[in-house]
């Protein structure tokens, strides 16, 4: 099995929305449409599958979620799937999703972080298809700041483009925009000046791996399961190692730690060349920050770890490719992700 980027997207070319975890309640319905023509603005047809229910915690019953996603994924005619949000419970999914149909469909992007984590990182470990940690659909219709990309424009992206990011080294921390209120928020107030944090050291990094990665809170359910099974993975793809991501969206540290610790015991990460760690506003312990809690369950690997970096719960968002070939540059006064879709 070799890394299956799905084709770039081009004008014309039909989008799913579907929700595979959480759906989206009627008083934000018009958030979504604002998010639906900011896809459509760049030329591409959009279709809404049914499981988008937002009353409850899950848009439908987890066959018909597993069944609908399956289905637009593996439809030639959607080029990608893009759900509105993660959620609280895609690991209902795993068990119901047609894994082998995946593996032979002709590869589709799929978009998405949080929850979604639970989904993309099996898809790309089981299948080889590459998939994006990146915005999700209510927040495409902000600006991207200097630096960083969409994950629109991520995939419309051919395979073997080379790609690099650099943070603004700025980010929000005055929450989330109200989009009952703000259903057309487009600006992020980035209010508050932060860099990337290396934790294990000084020194400079450069450092390469195919990248695989994604939310502390959902992977931490699947390791030690088939469904996250990265050492196989890393054994095919990259023998020469990985660059291995990770983000807490809201736990507190000591439930942080003690769920990194796990993913480390599972193998999560045996083949890191250097782990990113995404900035989070999740709380610190009594005696634990959210730092802390990184070291002392990662330290033990002896690689550069480096904090804060663009790709968790905290805007502004850096899109990364599961499955591409990445390269990790910190520096003093240089830090960068460059992926290359190869």
């Amino acid at each position: 099995m070799s890394v299956r980027y799905p084709r770039p997207l081009r004008p014309g070319d039909r989008v799913g929305i579907t929700s595979p975890s959480s759906g989206v309640a009627e008083d934000l319905r018009e958030r979504l449409d604002v998010a639906i023509r900011t896809v459509e603005s760049r030329g591409y047809q959009v279709v809404v599958g049914r499981c988008m229910d937002g009353s409850g915690h899950v848009s439908a019953p987890a066959a018909d979620r597993a069944h609908e996603l399956t289905s637009m994924l593996a439809d030639p005619g959607i080029r990608a799937v893009v759900p509105p949000w993660g959620g609280e419970t895609a690991i209902d999914l795993m068990p119901l999703l047609d894994w082998d149909r995946l593996r032979t469909a002709e590869p589709t992007w799929l978009v998405g972080y949080s929850d979604l984590s639970t989904v993309l990182t099996p898809l790309t470990l089981l299948t080889g298809t590459a998939t994006i940690h990146g915005n999700n659909l209510m927040d495409t219709p902000y600006e991207v700041p200097a630096g960083l990309l969409s994950w629109l424009d991520v995939a419309a992206a051919p395979r073997g483009h080379q790609f690099t990011q650099t943070p603004p080294n700025r980010h929000r921390t005055t929450g989330w925009d109200d989009f009952r209120t703000e259903p057309k928020a487009c600006t992020y107030l980035l209010d508050t000046p932060g860099r990337w944090t290396r934790l294990d050291g000084h020194g400079d990094v450069d450092i390469e791996g195919r990248l695989i990665g994604g939310c502390i809170e959902t992977l931490c359910n699947l390791a030690g399961t088939p469904y996250l099974d990265v050492p196989t993975f890393a054994r095919a793809e990259s023998p020469e190692g990985l660059l291995v991501y990770v983000e807490a969206t809201g736990d507190d540290a000591f439930t942080i730690c003690r769920n990194l610790h796990g993913m480390r015991l599972a193998g999560f990460f045996d083949d890191a060349n250097a782990v990113l760690v995404g900035r989070t506003a999740a709380p610190d312990s009594a005696s634990l920050t959210q730092h802390q809690a990184v070291l002392d369950a990662l330290g033990p690997l002896d690689v550069p770890i480096i904090a804060d970096v663009e790709c968790g719960h905290v805007p502004p968002y850096m899109p990364i490719v599961n499955g591409a070939r990445g390269r990790v540059v910190h520096t003093s006064d240089r830090s960068e992700l460059t992926q290359t879709l190869d």
